[in-house]
């Protein structure tokens, strides 16, 4: 067999331009009540080892049993990167002497995964790029081994504690084709996969808590080549940041070692968020050495064409494609849109403010840019915030009618984002009500018109710029609560007369 960096021995010696081919590996935790092989509880942050019980502990003797909702959920994940759904496939086990799993072994799939094929469009600087699915199957979570380090890294620590509330969750792998060629793609990849996950309400997909993770295997070759240079996987990258952040420092670093004439290393390396840079963790291991083999424990997976069309059927509409619609019937931006489809919660919040005859627009623009800046700002999740339909529906209301100025509008909304109340109540206990009333706005702009004679005779010897000056006047007068469009055609009036 050629060896994987033989790509680079007819190089000339001055050093051919490089091309960066990427592969993502994601893990994705379902959200099922219970784990994948037993009626154990499956949730985040309880007290460790409390969701245990003697089959994912691996107790002798013990039987797994797959959880039917686990299967259905692949099977839907499958459906939406348009895999097909094999009608045959095979539990593996994955045999290991790490301490995470106490049977020493992890249920997963090999040679015979439920769904194979698909692909997922991503747009990367206005350009679509189709990256393929090579396969996506399930297997069961590990636990989880925290390192007595200052840094969590093994060789540092003294002790490890692991908790095996984890072990067992059900957990799907989506492996991409070697693809991507760029970070960008990379993080583009990960965004709609994320995306896509969410709609379909399987996972919710918190990178921070560890139920959405990504392995990335990187590796150069001289541009225009068929052959692959030799793989580096990395891992611990909790973020998409992060991802990106991992891949441009292994890019440059392994760069500098092919221009040095220094071979790549097929290993495993973890990416130092803190360092900002990759270390090496092991050589990186093959299929062989996990010694496959059937689980004798579980039947095969066969599923009927009929259940599986159910399953089709449940599909909601899919990121990509409310993202063209938006598009194209709501007359919405493709980066608002691609925005607004991103998160879940916004996408809820819109449908349910449009769906209140609120203008598409309008209601994008503020969800997408005013809210997710409050949010950001005040740490909130979109999925966790008190701002409701009825109060951006109030709140646009108000300002095409003028009641509220946008500065009094934006104010308004930071107050519902902190306090939950409605729109008019915060408008009238702020004091941002507009005045639009002719009568007694007109008696403040006679006033300043009155005091600012000089400014009067600029602006009737033709200097048009002054009415600003003239408008300020009325705003500070009335305490900010003058209409500024009412208080110039009122001022426009009297310096005409």
């Amino acid at each position: 067999m050629e060896a994987p960096w033989a790509v680079f021995d007819k190089l000339p010696l001055v050093m051919a331009e490089l091309e960066t081919v990427i592969g993502l590996e994601c893990h994705v935790e379902l959200s099922t009540r219970t784990k994948m092989f037993c009626g154990c509880r499956n949730a985040f942050g309880d007290e460790p080892n409390t969701n245990v019980c003697p089959v994912c502990l691996g107790h002798p003797g013990t039987l797994p049993v797959p959880n039917a909702e686990a299967i259905a959920s692949i099977v839907k994940i499958g459906l939406a990167l348009d895999c097909s759904i094999a009608p045959h496939s095979l539990f593996h086990r994955k045999n290991y002497f790490y301490p995470d799993m106490p049977k020493n072994f992890q249920i997963s799939q090999y040679d015979l995964p439920i769904c194979v094929g698909g692909y997922l469009d991503v747009d990367v600087d206005g350009t679509t790029r189709r990256i393929g699915i090579t396969r996506v199957h399930m297997e069961e979570d590990t636990g989880k081994t925290t390192h007595g380090s200052a840094s969590g890294r093994i060789h540092e620590a003294d002790y490890a504690l692991i908790d095996y509330n984890r072990a067992g969750v059900p957990l799907v792998e989506c492996v991409s084709e070697p693809d991507m060629r760029t970070p960008e793609e990379a993080a583009a990849y990960l965004r709609q996969l994320r995306t896509t996950l969410e709609s379909l309400d399987v996972s919710d997909v918190r990178m921070e808590e560890g139920s959405l993770r990504c392995d990335a295997n990187i590796s150069l070759r001289p541009l225009g080549q068929d052959g692959f240079g030799t793989k580096v996987e990395i891992k611990n990258m909790n973020s998409v940041r992060s991802m990106e952040r991992a891949l441009n420092f292994e890019i440059a670093r392994q760069t500098k070692a092919l221009e040095n004439g220094e071979p790549i290393l097929q290993e495993t390396r973890h990416w130092d968020e803190d360092a900002g840079a990759t270390k090496s963790m092991r050589s990186k291991e093959e299929a062989f050495d996990y010694r496959y083999f059937p689980e004798p424990d579980i039947p095969p997976i066969e599923p009927a064409d009929a259940w599986i069309d159910g399953i089709r059927a449940t599909l909601p509409e899919l990121p990509r494609v409310r993202r063209e619609r938006y598009a194209t019937e709501l007359g919405l931006k493709p980066e608002v849109a691609r925005v607004l489809v991103a998160d879940r919660a916004s996408t809820d919040l819109f449908e349910r403010t449009t769906a209140l005859g609120v203008d598409p627009k309008a209601a994008a623009n503020w969800i997408t840019q005013d809210l997710a800046g409050l949010l950001n700002k005040h740490g909130v999740d979109p999925g966790e915030s008190r701002v409701t339909p009825e109060h951006l529906a109030d709140l646009i209301g108000m300002v095409a009618d003028d009641s509220v100025s946008g500065a009094g509008a934006k104010q308004a909304l930071e107050d519902a984002v902190q306090s939950g109340d409605g729109i008019a109540a915060i408008v009238d206990r702020l004091g941002l009500r507009q005045v639009s009333d002719t009568g007694a706005l007109g008696a403040i702009v006679d006033e300043v018109v009155a005091e600012h004679a000089d400014v009067v005779e600029q602006f009737r010897a033709g200097k048009e710029s002054v009415i600003g000056f003239l408008v300020g006047q009325v705003m500070k007068r009335s305490g900010g609560s003058a209409n500024p469009k009412l208080a110039q055609e009122l001022l426009r009036e009297r310096l005409a007369g």
